[in-house]
């Protein structure tokens, strides 16, 4: 948590990295005092949160893909423009929230706020305490939208034909989520192509996804590479954050049966808290994707690698909503060979 008045000029309280418990916190914030000012540039304090309190040395963990969220409260009009402020902060990846309170410009506030469901607006301090309980659930679902998600990638050569639809499904899921990625491919053996924690912005994970490449090899070891992605990938030292209760996802893409048996990884795979889907196309195997998946209606089984459009957009809603308290009915959809 970080706190900064702002009027003429913006006034850090605190930074990020001020302070390690919520007790000392709460401690700081009691101590508080009015900075005063008889302006208010908006736009001005907009820049100095992106360029200053949300930056790697004042505690910002952007590079690790930790969210960054701004809540910005304002009792008057920002006599600056803050357009372009707010515009660059969203760029960076912040999601703004927006309060306005007795004068403040409700436009403005719009503008800040992410979108207009994150902006609001009262007529008095006193009202506050009436939007705090809409402000902290609207916050609290931003907040478990975050989610790790490792695609394992059948890379045999019964697969490239199908490597082109396959690597379009996982480019289309990256792009409607903002999440961690990690991504490995497997045949005889398993390869890391980048880990959870390898890139830190949406469009560097684009661009590695846009220059991956089928490589094949003539064996299908499904078990070693789901054993591999327990060992390697779902690691806090790869990024995974599995101790701070962010769910943990797998999507294994398989064109066919497994040349090794896969129950023994699956399981050790599940009961270490992670969450599979099993995708199979082609030759894959019914009963094998059934030890695989989280539950039946984690599976899919497709006649064709073109197919993977068709669910992509159940599964890109689905990962949006919060995993930890609502299981998938979307997804029980079996598609039978």
């Amino acid at each position: 948590i970080s706190v900064v008045q702002h009027s003429e000029r913006p006034a850090p309280n605190f930074y990020l990295n001020t302070y390690k418990t919520k007790e000392e916190v709460l401690r700081a914030i009691n101590e508080m005092t009015p900075a005063g000012g008889r302006s208010l540039n908006t736009g001005s304090a907009l820049k100095f949160m992106k360029d200053t309190i949300l930056s790697e040395p004042n505690g910002s963990r952007s590079a690790l893909n930790v969210p960054q969220f701004l809540i910005v409260l304002a009792a008057d009009r920002s006599v600056d423009n803050v357009k372009q402020p707010a515009s660059d902060l969203k760029k960076e990846g912040v999601v703004p929230f927006g309060v306005g309170v007795k004068n403040a410009d409700p436009e403005q506030i719009k503008t800040i706020s992410q979108n207009p469901s994150l902006a609001f607006t009262v007529k008095e301090f006193s009202e506050l305490k009436s939007i705090l309980t809409l402000l902290s659930k609207t916050l609290t679902r931003y907040i478990l939208k975050s989610k790790d998600i490792v695609f394992l990638l059948d890379d045999s050569d019964n697969t490239k034909d199908g490597f082109s639809a396959i690597k379009h499904f996982v480019k289309n899921i990256v792009e409607t989520l903002y999440v961690r990625i990690a991504l490995a491919l497997y045949s005889n053996k398993t390869k890391i192509y980048f880990n959870l924690n390898d890139h830190s912005s949406k469009k560097a994970v684009l661009n590695a996804i846009r220059g991956l490449q089928h490589k094949g090899g003539k064996l299908r070891n499904t078990g070693a590479a789901l054993k591999f992605v327990q060992e390697h990938l779902l690691k806090t030292s790869s990024g995974s954050r599995f101790l701070e209760k962010v769910p943990q996802i797998l999507f294994l893409l398989t064109g066919g049966k497994s040349s090794d048996t896969v129950s023994s990884a699956a399981i050790d795979l599940k009961q270490g808290g992670a969450l599979p889907f099993a995708i199979g196309m082609k030759n894959a195997e019914q009963g094998e994707l059934q030890e695989i998946a989280f539950s039946s209606r984690f599976l899919f089984n497709l006649p064709e690698f073109g197919d993977l459009l068709s669910i992509q957009p159940e599964i890109a809603k689905f990962i949006q909503k919060d995993m930890q308290t609502e299981l998938p009915s979307i997804v029980g959809k079996m598609h039978q060979i």
